[in-house]
Formats: structure tokens, C-alpha cells, sequence
């Protein structure tokens, strides 16, 4: 799998302005949106910014953004997101029940969790009520974009999407990215840097 060249919009600011609609909606994202859409226990982390793309391909823009969080599990039916561990399924043990205990000794590290809301409606990811919210567990991320990504298995018919990219907080300088197939994320390792 290869990572291709197109880049979404990675958004720094707090108000996200609706450009893609025409239309002068404009959307705070602070803690306050995050803890309405996810939950008390869910602290955002601006120096990340918003990174928006369509994951899904549905035509509907989805958000990503990055929090840091004491337990996913705790607000998940009241405010009915998924909590997903593609990292630690990668590696054959994705239940996040059992590895939420697995988190990061390092406490800069510790906790951190990537929120995605797939878009509904004319509003994107906006909406009240959106398609579907994920909290991603464990994956030890240092930088996350939203950039094209192929996937498949044959090199032939290989099918571009939108993905979220990371560069890992590991000593190697890992890369990786989670894509959707359609029922929730995959982890795909891209390989360590070629900087010495």
C-alpha cells in the first residue's frame, strides 16, 4: 500500500468556516463542541488543529481531530460514538475493553486519543446528529494529517481514499495510516523515515 499525494484541509484555527457548502456557518471547535459531542471525560488539543477529508467516501466531509482522554469507554452510549483499537488489532489484540490498559507509560503520551465524526446532511460534520463518531485508542502519534492513501491488494487495481496519516511517537519515526473499509478503521504501517 502507498501513500499518494493529495493533502485535505488541516485547519489550525478554532472556527472552521463552511466553505465548501457557499455558506457563511461557521463552527467553533474548542472543548466545548468536543465534550458535546464526545463527552466530559474528552479534552481537545488545538496544537493539532482540525483535519477535515471525506474517510468514508460518501461525499460528506468528516472531521478529525486530536484529544486527550482518562476513559473512552465511559461516555460512549450517551453520546453513541465507537471506540475502536486498530492499532492493537493490527497486532492481534483489538478489544479496547481489554487494551485501554495498554496505554502509553510516558504521561505526554498517555491518554491520547484521535476523534473522527463522518459528515451527515448538508451540515458535514456539523450536524447534531452526525453518521457515526469513532474514538481511536493507542495509536502513539506525534503529527496527524488527512491525506489520499491506495488500498487493496492488487498493485492493479489499487483504490485511492482518504485516510488518516500519522507519524508515531516511537523512536524509529515510524509512519502509519488508518483508513475506513466500509465498518470501521484500519492501521496500515508505512515505514520508518529515511532521515538519520
Amino acid at each position: 500500500m502507498f501513500l499518494a499525494l493529495g493533502v485535505a484541509a488541516i485547519l489550525v484555527g478554532v472556527v472552521v468556516p463552511d466553505l465548501a457548502h457557499g455558506q457563511a456557518m461557521t463552527t467553533k471547535i474548542d472543548n466545548e463542541f468536543v465534550q458535546r459531542q464526545f463527552g466530559k471525560e474528552f479534552t481537545l488539543l488545538p496544537e493539532f488543529g482540525v483535519m477535515l477529508g471525506d474517510l468514508d467516501g460518501d461525499g460528506v466531509e468528516d472531521a478529525v481531530m486530536a484529544a486527550r482522554c482518562r476513559n473512552p469507554l465511559i461516555d460512549q452510549a450517551e453520546h453513541n460514538y465507537t471506540v475502536l483499537d486498530p492499532y492493537m488489532t493490527f497486532y492481534g489484540y483489538g478489544d479496547p475493553r481489554i487494551t485501554l490498559a495498554f496505554g502509553d507509560e510516558d504521561p505526554k503520551r498517555r491518554g491520547l486519543v484521535v476523534l473522527v465524526i463522518h459528515g451527515a446532511g448538508p451540515e458535514a460534520w456539523r450536524s447534531d446528529r452526525p453518521k457515526a463518531k469513532y474514538v481511536i485508542i493507542n495509536l502513539p502519534y506525534r503529527e496527524l494529517s488527512v491525506r489520499k492513501l491506495n488500498v487493496g491488494k492488487n498493485p492493479k487495481k489499487l483504490k485511492q481514499q482518504m485516510a488518516i496519516y500519522t507519524e508515531e511517537s516511537n523512536e524509529e519515526k515510524e509512519s502509519s495510516a488508518l483508513y475506513f473499509d466500509g465498518k470501521t478503521y484500519k492501521y496500515v504501517p508505512m515505514g520508518s523515515s529515511m532521515e538519520w
